[in-house]
């Protein structure tokens, strides 16, 4: 459904994204971000999925300012190359390229986001920090309560997994706290590891899955069309 194209940030850079276009007339668009893995096979069936929903869809090689072309699975050794790529990317520079793929859509209607589990992190931080975002949705989001100072300018949706050994349920909570505009919209999946929405990974949780995705389009439908 989709196809790559480059996308130059302010700062020059040129970057590969994904992009699926919905049929007929989009309703908005949304800007897909990635988990730790690259621009994977599953984020690209990410993108065409929100497609599918009438958005037109982007989903940007964020690790392409640390090396270009970085596509992983999930096996022991791909999650351990995956985390130390992601140790080497710097996040004032991924702003730039989430603006870019903002004013790359931004033509089909107001854009939300979405992002897992790293890109959970950078849907928080663009809540923040980028104009133009109208909505975000932050599934599992590593190191989100860690950044509770922040405050969105948008609204804002979590889903975090019960299980998940990275992120702690009383950080969540004392996020959450923090935030309690952002209560009614930020949800706990019982029995949901870290990772509980991809369906390529052992930790799928079909039932989390699919109640996550439920919650995320009535919020998507509401705040961007």
């Amino acid at each position: 459904m989709g196809q790559l194209i480059e996308l130059k940030a302010a700062d020059g850079f040129t970057s590969q994204a994904y992009v699926a276009q919905p049929e007929g007339t989009p309703r908005g668009a949304m800007v897909i971000v990635q988990e730790i893995f690259g621009l994977n096979h599953h984020m690209k069936a990410v993108a065409d999925l929100y497609a599918s929903e009438g958005y037109l869809s982007i989903a940007p090689a964020f690790f392409d300012r640390v090396e270009r072309g970085i596509d992983l699975g999930y096996t022991p050794q791909d999650i351990e190359t995956a985390r130390a790529q992601m140790g080497k990317v710097d996040m004032d520079k991924v702003m730039l390229d989430v603006a870019a793929a903002v004013a790359h859509v931004k033509g089909a209607g107001k854009v939300g986001m979405v992002g897992y589990c790293w890109g959970g992190r950078v849907c928080w931080i663009s809540a923040a920090k980028v104009d133009g975002v109208s909505a975000t949705v932050s599934y599992y989001g590593g190191g989100v309560p860690g950044l509770a100072d922040l405050n969105a300018k948008c609204p804002t949706m979590f889903h975090w997994g019960e299980l998940d050994h990275a992120i702690p349920l009383d950080t969540v909570a004392a996020f959450v706290a923090k935030h309690p505009e952002a209560a009614a919209t930020s949800f706990v999946y019982e029995g949901a590891q870290h990772g509980f929405n991809c369906d390529e990974r052992g930790s799928w949780n079909e039932a989390s899955a699919k109640l996550a995705r439920s919650r995320t389009m009535e919020f998507l439908r509401k705040h961007v069309g």
